[in-house]
């Protein structure tokens, strides 16, 4: 067996060893988990779907298709397609239709098009809302992206409300972290930063004791979505403006989360100064002046490098986050609710909001969402766009079949291989619901987009091995 099959066996094991061992196997189980949801093998609040021998599919080796920031935009991001006549919509329909559907079940829905002219060249249902899981994240990093720019960053301050008093100020950083980050990692805010900066304020001014207040009031509204039911408590973390590794107590997802981020992340800010030298005698929720003056201030990574991160990971923490900032931007209050009004208006104003459509949240967890193929289709052709410069993050953020982020461990049987490293797609994942959503390079060098939609499915497993196969077969057309 070879190394990365093991790996997967090993994965598959802990996950049995940890139900067995009860609540003293909480952070195992949850590494289990996180490993099965990388393969694709375990659905989210669902039955284990894993059929026998799954285990044992040869893996082979795929080069990663190079990504990389927007900077500079519009430096081209997309490979040329091939000039001459467009795909055939009947070689296309030819592919798609030889893929058999029937241990599905349920419904599905699709939409193929040229990716540079937006030609459809295969339609089913493509105008019938479905619920999209994950591929809504497309929709709110998209409206994100129009709004505040790709460049936009996200601050944390830490400012002064009176002789020794100082207030720690969300400013809705997603991947806000305690530690500054190593050689290698990307680049992003840090608490250790932070304190590093203010210690060195105060002690040039003459100050070692303080009070630290925290200030998470950028968001409003509930923290919890009221459509997400209790059990997606390990899949999300109450929306907070102020965090830390995005409120996982574990550092990992699915896993536990903190109950009160803001508090979590002021107390840590707390024994960060008191490691440099300032003494915190107390520490409580408080409102940052107006007038306040600065004392330091810790800056996101760029908007493009939040919007590749969380579509890579699929991360519903730091979508939650990003529909809140469209709010803000769309001079809305910052909530939930706000938020999704906020992407409608911005997604409507670029031509790609359809009438019938439905949102309820940003990450996709909510079932009530619905939104057709066509929406999604119509988005990925707007990011490909020379027009929308702004918008291309959205493709280079997209998971890569059998090479990294959600899709890194699928497209691993004969039917489905040959889409390794070709097909770039946004998953979409709840019990019974299934999505697949991005680009790919057809077998004569087309680049063609896609969404295809599984609603109701009777046979998980099976619905994710069809949208693996059905897009590789996309990826094999000769069109």
């Amino acid at each position: 067996m070879g190394a990365r099959r093991l790996a997967l066996a090993l994965v598959a094991m802990l996950a049995v060893v940890g139900v067995g061992i009860g609540s003293v196997s909480g952070f195992f189980a949850g590494v289990a988990e996180r490993g099965l949801y990388a393969t694709g093998l375990w659905s989210a609040n669902g039955p284990s779907t894993l059929p026998p021998g799954t285990l044992d599919q040869p893996l082979p080796t795929v080069s990663p298709t190079p990504t990389g920031s927007t900077s500079g935009l519009p430096t081209p991001v997309l490979p040329s397609a091939t000039a001459g006549r467009p795909p055939s919509a009947g070689r296309v329909a030819a592919r798609l239709d030889a893929v058999d559907a029937e241990k599905v079940g349920g419904r599905v829905a699709v939409q193929v098009a040229d990716l540079t002219s937006g030609k459809v060249l295969y339609a089913q249902r493509a105008g019938s809302p479905f619920i999209p899981a994950s591929s809504t994240k497309l929709l709110t990093a998209a409206a994100a992206l129009s709004l505040l720019g790709p460049e936009h960053v996200f601050r944390t301050e830490v400012v002064r409300s009176g002789a020794g008093r100082l207030v720690l100020v969300g400013g809705g950083d997603p991947y806000l972290a305690t530690r500054a980050p190593k050689s290698g990692e990307t680049p992003r805010a840090s608490l250790a930063a932070l304190a590093e900066d203010t210690a060195a304020a105060l002690k040039r001014a003459g100050t070692t004791e303080v009070t630290l207040g925290y200030d998470a009031s950028l968001f409003s509204g509930p923290a919890w979505n009221p459509r997400w039911p209790a059990r997606y408590a390990d899949q999300v973390t109450p929306v907070s403006a102020l965090w830390v590794e995005e409120g996982r107590a574990a550092g990992i997802s699915p896993g536990p989360r903190v109950d009160d981020p803001a508090r979590v992340a002021a107390r840590a800010f707390a024994k960060a100064l008191q490691k440099r030298g300032i003494t915190v005698t107390r520490t409580a929720r408080a409102k940052a002046p107006a007038s306040a003056a600065t004392v330091a201030t810790a800056s996101s990574m760029r908007l493009e490098q939040v919007v590749e991160r969380l579509l890579m990971a699929s991360d519903n923490d730091a979508s939650e986050v990003l529909l809140r900032h469209v709010a803000l931007a769309d001079d809305r209050p910052g909530s939930s609710a706000e938020g999704t009004r906020a992407v409608r208006r911005e997604l409507d104003e670029l031509g790609v909001w359809p009438d019938d459509a439905r949102l309820q949240d940003g990450s996709g967890l909510a079932r009530q969402t619905r939104v057709p193929a066509r929406a999604l289709v119509d988005l990925l052709v707007l990011a490909a766009a020379p027009e929308h410069p702004e918008l291309r993050p959205v493709l280079i953020g997209l998971p890569v079949a059998g090479v990294e982020g959600s899709l890194g461990s699928r497209f691993g049987d004969d039917q489905s291989r040959s889409g390794r490293g070709s097909v770039r797609a946004k998953t979409g994942t709840l019990t019974g619901v299934h999505a697949l959503a991005g680009y790919l390079r057809t077998e004569d060098e087309h680049l063609v987009a896609f969404a295809f939609l599984v609603n109701d499915a009777r046979n998980d497993y099976e619905a994710k091995v069809w949208l693996d196969r059905v897009s590789a077969a996309l990826a094999r057309c000769g069109c």
